[in-house]
């Protein structure tokens, strides 16, 4: 892979194009950050895109927002509902040019609606507030970058497709075809505007994640009066939270952590109803095969019991990804571009997942840029 060693007059043009928009990408950052988007909040999600359509719609390229269908979740009780969601936003240039990018981003935050809001100046040119780096940031930075690249004489020589999702932070669930699709279209790569580490590091390698929900059923009876009659759902999922527990420390990168138990009822009651709600990473896929199959292990396990039944639902959504040669030529270049303007970038191998938006990319086998937009500190309190 070529490599950068110098900016030429019109990489110079570009950067200060970019410079000179810096105090329009933070206002507008902002009002958007003021915007909430948290991921199960449909009437934000919905009010928000056409805010970023509008504004991509500043480019030179076609903008289609598309309605999803929305997806199944497990809810507390345990039945499963469709999740509606906001429209996922395509923005297409140039199909046409022998060059071609695909980009990728999501306007989905973690945080529900009245939890954290509005914009704090932390000084030494800091902002904190929702989604400000993950990744309404990231969305203005590709929106200018752009802006900045197609007011330059190299723009009919690169084509690029955009898909911006509303559902990423919890795992792309209704958008997934759109990514899929857009990944298999021929790209020579793929770039995604997450926040790089404090450090300015972007990610090398990174695990695979898995989320799973299982619904166990027991039979309710009075404690009192007929204890012996009834069948204990959250017993049985006791059971079930130790075994899946013990898995830790048993293969090597892999960590399985429980997150919820809902069930039961009043004190007096067997309870007929548990629902266990926990995540799987995985260095690598037969790690993640190994994890799968203990997991239903597990699970065939607590059916087993007298009077107990249930169901399975989930599995590993993103897949790891690898620092593979193809990988770490692409990183090697993007080394060498930094050094062209006085950056060194690193890229570093971390135990966190890799982005769905990431995993859905790298199944067509292409090469990622990931985590390289808006430099964030990000306490792991909020990383959800």
């Amino acid at each position: 892979m070529d490599t950068l060693q110098s900016l030429s007059r019109e990489d110079e043009a570009a950067r200060e194009r970019l410079n000179s928009a810096s105090e329009d990408m933070v206002q507008r950052t902002c009002s958007w950050s003021d915007i909430n988007t948290g991921s199960w909040n449909t009437a934000g999600l919905k009010s928000f895109a056409p805010v970023l359509a509008g504004a991509f719609s500043e480019l030179q390229a076609h903008i289609d927002v598309i309605e999803t269908e929305g997806f199944e979740a497990v809810a507390d009780s345990g039945k499963t509902e469709v999740q509606m969601t906001g429209p996922v936003i395509e923005v297409t240039a140039r199909p046409e040019a022998d060059v071609q990018v695909i980009m990728s981003g999501h306007y989905d935050t973690v945080f529900p609606e009245g939890t954290f809001e509005g914009v704090a100046d932390l000084g030494d040119g800091r902002l904190n507030g929702p989604g400000m780096a993950d990744m309404k940031g990231g969305l203005c930075v590709m929106l200018e970058a752009l802006k900045a690249f197609e007011a330059g004489s190299l723009r009919d020589r690169l084509g690029y497709k955009i898909v911006l999702t509303p559902d990423e932070e919890i795992g792309n669930f209704a958008s997934a075809e759109y990514l899929t699709r857009a990944a298999k279209s021929g790209a020579m790569i793929g770039m995604t505007y997450e926040p790089a580490m404090e450090t300015g590091a972007m990610s090398g390698g990174r695990k695979g994640s898995a989320v799973f929900d299982i619904v166990l059923h027991g039979k309710a009876a009075h404690a009192g009066r007929a204890k012996e009659e009834g069948r204990s759902a959250i017993e049985a999922a006791a059971e079930l939270v130790l075994g899946l527990e013990a898995m830790n420390g048993t293969r090597d990168g892999v960590t399985l952590n429980v997150g919820s138990i809902d069930g039961g009822s009043a004190v007096n009651i067997v309870p007929d109803l548990a629902v266990v709600r926990f995540g799987a990473r995985a260095p690598d896929a037969e790690s993640a095969e190994w994890a799968t199959s203990e997991v239903r292990r597990l699970f065939e396990r607590a059916i087993a019991r007298d009077g107990i039944s249930g169901h399975l639902h989930g599995g590993f959504y993103r897949p790891p990804k690898p620092r593979n040669a193809a990988q770490q030529a692409l990183f090697d270049a993007v080394h060498a571009t930094g050094q062209a303007i006085g950056l060194e970038l690193e890229f570093v191998d971390t135990g966190a997942c890799a982005r769905a938006t990431i995993s859905l990319l790298l199944a067509s086998q292409m090469s990622i840029l990931s985590e390289f937009a808006v430099v964030a500190f990000i306490p792991m309190k909020n990383m959800w």
